[in-house]
């Protein structure tokens, strides 16, 4: 742990060298020693520590100094850390200005010049002031901060890329937080961009990419050979076990995943009904394991890069990433997944991650503690979301059209939990109209599908589940879509006289394969598809039989 801050102010020099002195002497094993020769340094250093987050025990400032008297700058410092102990040096003459400092900023001591010898008139009164320190003060947490507001788009976006990667981080609410806030002030155009990355050695980045975030955490962005036998696009279930089978047999393989592995199967917060997991399984966990197991053959993963546009140079397959970079490989399989279907009534928009979320968006839970919340849609995902807030929210209320309510779509096991769940409703029948809020959600207002009666519900969060669209715009015109565009594979593909538009070959497709031969589609993005982890998994493992057969032919 890094140690705490013991910070010493004075313009002499020869005193601010015996000061530092005798507090290396007597606190080195434990505490750290800053000094600064004037008040505007010590202001420069204090918003450095404070970046760092670093915590200082006590501040020793000598009160005559040019330009700014102690007071003064203890009065600035208090603004970043309003917990540190606060001493002044003086001498004789000042210490009517030491005991006013009591009353206005609450100075804890004031030692006068010299203080000879220090075992008696200067340790015991440190010792005394850092052991109370300790006792108060929580020690300050040491990785990256996310500094910005509740109600801010950028941040909640910063929060589920870094939960989705298994990288940890503390929240820090501005509003809630007055000496980070006055910190990011002058980094963030005065809180006009958020949020800002704090990270230990210091440095920032404010209102960052994904892109951006992830270079600088030292996650691979870059692929690392000039060309690959597969690239998968998209680190879901499928994706992921056709890396895993493909990297184990042998093949080059490179994986793209725009946001965070795991896909839509990452946000679930238990899987109860996959094999092997009699428990369960987080979708992350079962993400983070699939990850670990790829790269232990040898598959690359870049994160926060997106596949953007595709053309074919026989025998190669050349892919464009969102960066401009290109990539060439032998055989592409598309493992895109989906993404909950936006919900299209007023409001919706505008309070897109104030409160109006889409999938389980885990990373909220501790925020709508005690709190009313709604759950839209009745399939697995939302009743597994429905449950999962249930552990914090004060009531969750589960809407669905149906007039069959759970029944309709959702697992028996699924409907057994959220019956014996007291705090649990359901409400069938219903639809929402819109929702309402002043810059955070505040009312959900449904409407019966059978009467249209509208009511309206007081709400602090809404978790949608409507369905889903498929993540395949990228494939527009280089691959066959259905009319609700889903990649079209193998025998589905459609024919015209008897040929399929684009194919070349004198074979027909093979399995999980487009009208492009050595492009594939395979789990929630393929048309037909049964969309259940277990089937992605499979269709995903599946595939390299038909690559490793197309790549025989090349």
């Amino acid at each position: 742990m890094t140690k705490p801050v013991l910070f010493c102010i004075d313009d002499d020099p020869e005193v601010l060298s015996a000061v530092e002195r005798d507090l290396r002497m007597y606190y080195r094993n434990n505490y750290k020693i800053v000094t600064a020769s004037s008040g505007g340094e010590g202001l420069e250093a204090l918003s450095i520590l404070k970046q760092r987050n670093n915590a200082i025990a006590l501040f020793l400032v000598d009160q005559r100094m040019p330009g700014m008297t102690g007071t003064q700058f203890l009065e600035k410092a208090l603004a970043l850390y309003p917990d540190a102990k606060k001493v002044l040096l003086t001498a004789y003459a000042d210490t009517e200005a030491a005991i006013v400092s009591i009353n206005k900023i609450g100075l804890d001591h004031y030692l006068m010049k010299p203080w000879d010898p220090p075992e008696v008139k200067f340790f015991p009164v440190l010792n005394d002031l850092l052991f109370d320190w300790q006792s108060e003060v929580q020690p300050p947490y040491e990785g990256i901060r996310i500094a910005g507001s509740r109600w801010s788009h950028g941040s909640y976006a910063i929060r589920e890329f870094l939960s989705g990667n298994n990288i940890p981080y503390q929240w820090v609410d501005i509003d809630q937080d007055e000496p980070v806030r006055e910190l990011i002030k002058p980094l963030s155009d005065n809180l006009k961009k958020l949020p800002v990355v704090l990270f230990p050695d210091g440095s920032t980045l404010t209102d960052p990419s994904h892109l951006e975030l992830a270079q600088k955490l030292g996650i691979q962005t870059v692929a690392q050979k000039p060309f690959y036998d597969l690239v998968v696009i998209g680190a879901g279930p499928a994706g992921l076990a056709n890396a895993v089978y493909g990297a184990s047999e042998g093949l080059r393989t490179l994986i793209i995943e725009r946001s965070s592995p795991g896909g839509q199967a990452g946000t679930s917060s238990k899987i109860e009904n996959y094999l092997g997991f009699p428990a369960g399984v987080t979708g992350a966990d079962l993400a983070l394991r699939a990850v670990a197991q790829a790269k232990r053959f040898g598959a690359e993963l870049l994160t926060a890069q997106e596949a953007v546009s595709f053309r074919r140079e026989d025998p190669y397959r050349v892919i464009t990433l969102s960066d401009g970079t290109e990539i060439s490989c032998y055989a592409i399989v598309f493992a895109t997944g989906m993404s909950v279907r936006k919900l299209e009534v007023p409001g919706a928009a505008d309070l897109e991650g104030l409160g109006v979320f889409y999938g389980a968006a885990l990373s909220e839970a501790a925020t709508y503690r005690n709190k009313d919340i709604c759950i839209v849609g009745g399939a697995n995902s939302a009743g597994q979301g429905a449950v999962f807030f249930s552990r914090y929210a004060r009531s969750v209320t589960i809407l669905i059209r149906a007039a069959e309510g759970l029944k309709a779509a959702m697992s028996q096991y699924l409907i057994d939990r959220i019956e014996t769940t007291p705090n649990i409703r359901v409400i069938s029948s219903v639809e929402v109209s819109s929702v309402e809020g002043n810059g955070f959600l505040e009312k959900v207002n449904i409407k019966n599908v059978q009467t249209n009666e509208i009511t309206a519900l007081e709400m602090s969060a809404m978790f949608i589940f409507i369905g889903a669209a498929p993540h395949a715009n990228m494939c527009d015109g280089f691959i066959t879509l259905d009319d609700k565009g889903f990649i079209v594979t193998g025998p589905d593909l459609p024919r015209s006289a008897g040929k399929i538009s684009g194919w070349t070959l004198d074979r027909d497709p093979y399995l999980f394969e487009t009208n492009v031969p050595g492009v594939f589609g395979v789990g929630d993005v393929r048309s037909g598809a049964n969309r259940r982890v277990a089937t992605a998994v499979g269709e995903g493992s599946a595939a390299i039989y038909m690559v490793h057969r197309y790549l025989s032919t090349v």
